[in-house]
Formats: C-alpha cells, sequence, structure tokens
C-alpha cells in the first residue's frame, strides 16, 4: 500500500521561507484544504495544481507516494491510501 505524502511541499516552503497562510493566499487556497494538506489527505488535482503555479514548481517537488505495509495504514492520521497494483 501507499499514501501520499505532502512533506516535500512543506519542505519546499521552509527552503523558500513561506508560510502556510502565505501559501493559501499565493494559491488562492482554503485553510481547509491546507489542513488536508497538513494530514496528508487527497486534494484535488486543482489544488495541487495552484499550489505549483504559486511556488513556481512540479509535482514531483510537492507529493509523493510512500509505501507503507498495510498494518501501519492504521495509524497514518487519515492519511491517504491508495493500494499497489
Amino acid at each position: 500500500m501507499r499514501i501520499i505524502s505532502y512533506n516535500r511541499l512543506f519542505k519546499l516552503m521552509i527552503d523558500k521561507g513561506i508560510k502556510k497562510t502565505e501559501l493559501a493566499k499565493m494559491a488562492d487556497i482554503s485553510q481547509t484544504t491546507l489542513a488536508k494538506l497538513s494530514k496528508n489527505q487527497y486534494v484535488s488535482m486543482d489544488v495541487l495544481v495552484k499550489i505549483c503555479d504559486g511556488l513556481d514548481c512540479t509535482f514531483d517537488e510537492i507529493i509523493e507516494l510512500v509505501k507503507v505495509d498495510e498494518k501501519d495504514t492504521n495509524n497514518t492520521n487519515g492519511g491517504a491510501v491508495r493500494e499497489e497494483q
């Protein structure tokens, strides 16, 4: 199984000195969407495109698929889970 991780996004924000509230304004996204990102939950492709436009980056710079053991998926704090194909 795999989960989506936005840790790359948050590292990029740190590297660029951008706070979450600044990202929300730059990408025109809501606080609710930011909360979903913080919990590694799914967001729409439109949101990801807005973030990439705002940060002038690509998808692979902000998201990552992380392989986890099936037994660990119960402890992902609401993280988005995809079955490996």
